[in-house]
C-alpha cells in the first residue's frame, strides 16, 4: 500500500535531503524503494555497503540514493553535509533509520537548512481507509497491530510469531548499537512493567525500586526505548513547562497489541498512537509548530485522557471509554480552563453519536479515528 506521506517525500527530495525515522519494520525501506525513482541502496549494517560509503562510490546515474541506518556512522552529519555541499541533491538523497536519528530539533547546525524530516508510523485507521472497511481495519489493528507485515497478513498467529523477533532485534541489536547495555533482561522486565501500567502515571523511583536499579538508570532506559520507537511519552499539561516536566508522565506503545491489560486501556493506547501520528503529520507535512499530546490530572484524581495542543494552544480535550457514553463527570471541572477548546468523548460500544449544548461530542471511536484530522488548527503567521 502507498503510504500517506509518500507524495510529500517525493516533492521534498527535489530540493532537500529527506530523513525518515520510525520504528523497526514499520515500512521505511519499502516506502523509500517504492517512490518511482531508480535508486542505489546502502545499509550501513552491511560491511560491503560501509566500504562503498567510505569511498563515496554510489551510482550517480540513479535518480535516488538511499542511506539506511546512516546514523551509526561516526560523524555522519558532517559526512552528509559534505556530500550535500559539493554535489547537491542529484541524485536525490534519502536517509532512513530505526532510531530517532537526532533529526527532530537535534540535528545541529551542520545540516541546518539542508533537510526535511518525516516520522513514519504504523498503519492507523485513517491511512488504510481506502483499502479496508473501518470495521475490518479496526479488527486487524486490534489483533495484529498497525505494523505493515502483521496488519496485512491479518492473523493473530502471524502477529504473535512476528512480535517475538521484532522486540528481540530491537533489544539485542539496535539497543546495543547505540549504547553499551549489559542488563537486557532488566530492560525486558521494565517493558513488562510498562505494559501493565498503560494509562497510569509512571514513577521512576517506584520502577527503580521494583527493578533494584537507581532512578537515573530507569530514566535513561526509558529514553533509549523512546529513541528506538518502542514507546512514547505523554506528559501532563501545564502552562509552565518547567512544572510539567517535574510531574509523572504516562507511556504508551507503538505496537498497540502489546497492551492487553483490558479493553479500555488497549483502546486508549490505540487512540494515543493515532493522535500522535496525526500531530507528527501536521509538523512534518504542514509545518505546524508545537503540536503536542498531553493529559490532564489534578491532585484529587480528576483526569482527562488527552489534551491536544497545536501551535502552543489547547485544541481538543479527549476522553476514551469502551462502552460508557454518558459524559465524563470530569469535563465540567476543566471547562473554565479551556473555554473554547473542543470536548470529545470517544466510545467503542456506542449506539449513536451525540452532541450537547455545551459543545461536548460523544463519538464512535472507530469512525472518528478513520477521519482524524486536526488541520483546521494550523495558523501560519
Amino acid at each position: 500500500m502507498k503510504r500517506e506521506i509518500a507524495p510529500h517525500i517525493k516533492k521534498d527530495l527535489e530540493k532537500k535531503i529527506v530523513f525518515i525515522s520510525g520504528p523497526r519494520q514499520v515500512g521505511k525501506t519499502t516506502l523509500t524503494k517504492s517512490l518511482d525513482f531508480t535508486y542505489d541502496y546502502f545499509n550501513y549494517d552491511k560491511a560491503s555497503d560501509r566500504a562503498a560509503l567510505k569511498d563515496n562510490s554510489w551510482d550517480r546515474n540513479k535518480e535516488l540514493v538511499i542511506f539506511d541506518e546512516l546514523h551509526k556512522m561516526n560523524q555522519w552529519k558532517r559526512w552528509l553535509k559534505g556530500i550535500y555541499d559539493t554535489e547537491g541533491v542529484r541524485p536525490r538523497i534519502l536517509v532512513t533509520g530505526s532510531s530517532k536519528l537526532e533529526t527532530y530539533k537535534k540535528v545541529g547546525d551542520s545540516l541546518a537548512g539542508r533537510y526535511f524530516q518525516y516520522r513514519l508510523h504504523p498503519f492507523d485507521l485513517k491511512e488504510v481507509r481506502l483499502r479496508y472497511s473501518k470495521e475490518e481495519a479496526f479488527k486487524r489493528l486490534w489483533e495484529c497491530s498497525g505494523f505493515p507485515e502483521p496488519f496485512i497478513d491479518g492473523t493473530e498467529v502471524f502477529y504473535h510469531r512476528w512480535k517475538r523477533s521484532h522486540l528481540d532485534i530491537i533489544l539485542r541489536q539496535d539497543l546495543i548499537d547505540i549504547q553499551t547495555i549489559r542488563d537486557i533482561q532488566a530492560i525486558e522486565s521494565l517493558i513488562e512493567l510498562l505494559k501493565s501500567n498503560i494509562g497510569s502515571t509512571i514513577s521512576y523511583s517506584n520502577l527503580a525500586r521494583v527493578l533494584e536499579k537507581d532512578a537515573k538508570t530507569i530514566k535513561r532506559w526509558l529514553q533509549l526505548l523512546e529513541n528506538l520507537y518502542v514507546i512514547f511519552k505523554v506528559t501532563p499539561y501545564s502552562k509552565k513547562i518547567s512544572r510539567s516536566l517535574l510531574k509523572e508522565p504516562k507511556y504508551y506503545f507503538y505496537d498497540t497489541v502489546q497492551v492487553s491489560k483490558d479493553n479500555g486501556i488497549k483502546l486508549e493506547n490505540i487512540v494515543a498512537a493515532s493522535i500522535l501520528k496525526e500531530l507528527h503529520r501536521l509538523e512534518d507535512v504542514l509545518g505546524a509548530s508545537a503540536a503536542k499530546l498531553h493529559f490532564l490530572r489534578t491532585k484529587d484524581g480528576k483526569e482527562i485522557d488527552f489534551l491536544v495542543v497545536i501551535n502552543s494552544k489547547p485544541y481538543c480535550l479527549i476522553e476514551v471509554k469502551w462502552s460508557d457514553d454518558t459524559p465524563s463527570k470530569h469535563f465540567p471541572h476543566f471547562e473554565s480552563y479551556f473555554v473554547k477548546t473542543k470536548k470529545i468523548q470517544l466510545v467503542k460500544e456506542i449506539k449513536r453519536d451525540k452532541t450537547y449544548p455545551d459543545g461536548l461530542e460523544i463519538r464512535d471511536v472507530v469512525t472518528w479515528l478513520s477521519k482524524i484530522d486536526f488541520s483546521d488548527a494550523i495558523q501560519y503567521r
